[in-house]
């Protein structure tokens, strides 16, 4: 997981929001702790369905061609390929959906859309993804799909999925974050007695984040 950078509390979060686009505000953080374990996940992947089955190698051949201008932030090759052996997530999502590569392509294209700016198409993209019980991509995926929803105006949206991303992850590295978020949200809508709650349970559950070290500062402009 990428390490989690202390966090500014804005002295008037309605401004920053309105100004501020979520996804540009925290994506380093989120795409970093992403990133991270799909590496893991496709690695694992390509061992056992190399095992399984023929047809879920080919799929996880596609997936690394695509890998490769991914980690090169190519996203535009990543996605639609190169015309010569890479043939980029969206196909390899479309002719191997049944597969642990394809639906990951889901994924890896939802990242590369909304590293692009097209938050429609990254949220298409990322509930076509199914985690399947993924302890450790689930919350980031969670998060993100948050995070899009914001900056496509569906508030309400963004802070139901950035609360559950914080329920599932439950460590120091990402829920403070997504606490953080949904609180900001809450704030913005006029709902300061809301976003108490989330920066409370900071205080409360996640002393050894770095979030913590700022905490009191959300508290107490949410309290006057």
């Amino acid at each position: 997981m990428a390490k989690q950078q202390p966090q500014a509390a804005p002295e008037n979060i309605a401004a920053v929001t309105a100004t501020e686009a979520f996804f540009e505000k925290y994506q380093k953080q989120i795409i970093a702790c992403i990133c991270c374990v799909l590496v893991v996940a496709a690695a694992w992947i390509g061992y056992v369905q190399f095992i399984k089955n023929p047809r879920t190698q080919k799929a996880n051949e596609a997936l690394f061609k695509c890998e490769n201008y991914f980690a090169q932030d190519n996203y535009e090759k990543a996605l639609n390929g190169d015309g010569q052996g890479c043939v980029g997530f969206l196909k390899v999502a479309d002719e191997f959906g049944s597969t642990k590569a394809g639906n990951l392509a889901h994924l890896y294209a939802g990242i590369c859309y909304a590293q692009t700016q097209k938050f429609e198409e990254a949220r298409q993209q990322l509930e076509k993804y199914s985690a399947q019980g993924d302890a450790m991509i689930s919350p980031a995926m969670l998060g993100l799909l948050g995070n899009i929803y914001a900056n496509l105006g569906q508030n309400d949206k963004a802070i139901e999925y950035l609360l559950k991303a914080a329920k599932t992850a439950n460590n120091a590295s990402l829920s403070p974050t997504f606490l953080i978020q949904a609180g900001e949200l809450y704030e913005a809508a006029g709902k300061p007695e809301k976003a108490l709650d989330c920066y409370r349970e900071i205080k409360k559950s996640y002393v050894n984040s770095m979030a913590y070290q700022d905490i009191d500062r959300y508290i107490e402009r949410v309290s006057k």
